[in-house]
């Protein structure tokens, strides 16, 4: 399908219902995504962004029923990931001397995935290019959001910003613009998409945002690279990124364990009893680890003030499902968060050492030393995590 956008912009890119993965297994998109390209039929022809490869072919198909290929002037490639440029080889057998306008980064990354030399045009942020009708592209480099090569691009008098991957979602849907679908489903989105891919380039987010917003531009319409375009109040989302951006957290503490024989999760319920004994207004979750996906435990660390990790010991260390999410969580570069571990052992007993090692090496600030309960927690054991709880309430 194809749609217009607004006055000579269309939407020709593909919606994918049946993406559960992203980014090899990485990132779960448990309600698709879609691949957002763009074409621009003033006097000068221009195509934004093409989709994923495993839909390059019927891409092409789609467009040139759309366009003739060969009227297509320039070809702007925002970001050169393989979900946006993946059509590139097949659209460029078609059109092999059509310039592709990138950045200097882009140029290498393209070259890196598909070892072509095409026309490439690079631009930086402040160039133009002109389409004719009094329009322009406006070019704007952004830099690490997420990747080097990242930019965007502004369109004179139609007042649209292809902002490549920063305000996106990986939300399939056949309304596409903001203000038709879900809004529980279409926030939910949006934040996990933060949390998850931009987060540790929240400095860099906050600078770009800034630098866009003082240029003063009217915008009127932001067309992201996945998920809905934004069209009814479209700032409303680069508010959210400009709160997410700076050490964000809510009154959430999130308690995240694996347990082997119900030790560690009888310990978990037991302090979450004492947090609520200090503190009732705060948003206490717990999640078995290896139950639940790894990206809404990201989210939920995300929003969090405080985080407990905890893990039985085993071979001297902690279970795999607690490995992979520290490893994630180092990764994310959170600031401003605080945490302490927990766990029950036979013998030995290091996993909290172990996960206190990992959160002080994440950044959290690390509240003591954790708690341990030897075999099943008893009664006594179960109290002593209780008053761990109160203890953790009470921090500030």
């Amino acid at each position: 399908m194809s749609f217009k956008i607004k006055s000579n912009v269309y939407w020709v890119g593909k919606v994918d219902w049946e993406l559960r993965k992203f980014h090899g297994n990485e990132y779960s998109t448990n309600r698709g995504s879609t691949y957002n390209s763009y074409l621009i039929k003033e006097e000068k022809i221009v195509l934004i962004d093409t989709v994923w490869k495993p839909f390059s072919k019927e891409f092409v198909e789609n467009l040139s029923k759309e366009i003739d290929l060969s009227k297509i002037d320039y070809v702007i490639t925002n970001h050169a990931e393989s979900d946006h440029s993946g059509a590139l080889p097949e659209l460029m057998k078609k059109i092999p001397e059509t310039p592709i306008y990138c950045t200097a980064n882009g140029v290498k990354s393209i070259k890196g995935h598909y070892h072509k030399d095409w026309n490439f045009q690079v631009v930086k942020t402040g160039d133009t290019l002109d389409l004719g009708n009094g329009k322009q592209l406006i070019f704007v480099e952004m830099r690490m959001l997420h990747w080097p090569d990242s930019m965007a691009c502004y369109l004179t008098k139609d007042n649209i910003l292809f902002s490549n991957d920063a305000f996106g979602q990986h939300y399939a849907n056949e309304f596409m613009y903001n203000d038709l679908v879900d809004q529980n489903e279409l926030y939910a989105e949006c934040i996990k998409y933060y949390a998850n891919i931009l987060t540790p380039f929240s400095a860099f987010v906050d600078k770009k945002i800034k630098e866009v917003l003082d240029l003063k531009i009217p915008i009127d319409i932001i067309a992201t690279s996945h998920g809905v375009i934004w069209r009814d109040n479209p700032t409303q989302i680069v508010e959210k990124y400009l709160t997410w951006a700076n050490d964000y957290q809510e009154n959430q503490i999130t308690i995240l364990y694996d347990t082997m024989w119900d030790g560690t999760k009888r310990m978990a319920e037991a302090i979450t009893k004492g947090i609520r004994e200090i503190d009732k207004k705060v948003n206490v979750k717990l999640y078995n680890i290896a139950k639940t996906d790894k990206n809404d435990l990201i989210t939920e660390i995300f929003k969090s003030r405080i985080i407990l990790v905890g893990s039985p010991t085993i071979g001297g260390g902690i279970l795999s499902s607690v490995a992979e999410i520290l490893e994630m969580i180092k990764g994310m570069r959170f600031k401003n968060k605080k945490a302490a571990s927990f766990g029950c052992y036979g013998w030995s007993g290091e996993s909290i050492k172990v996960i206190k090692e990992h959160l002080e090496k994440s950044g959290f600030s690390v509240i003591n030393d954790g708690i341990r309960a030897l075999w099943n927690p008893d009664d006594e054991s179960l109290e002593k995590c209780v008053e761990f709880g109160r203890e953790i309430a009470n921090t500030k």
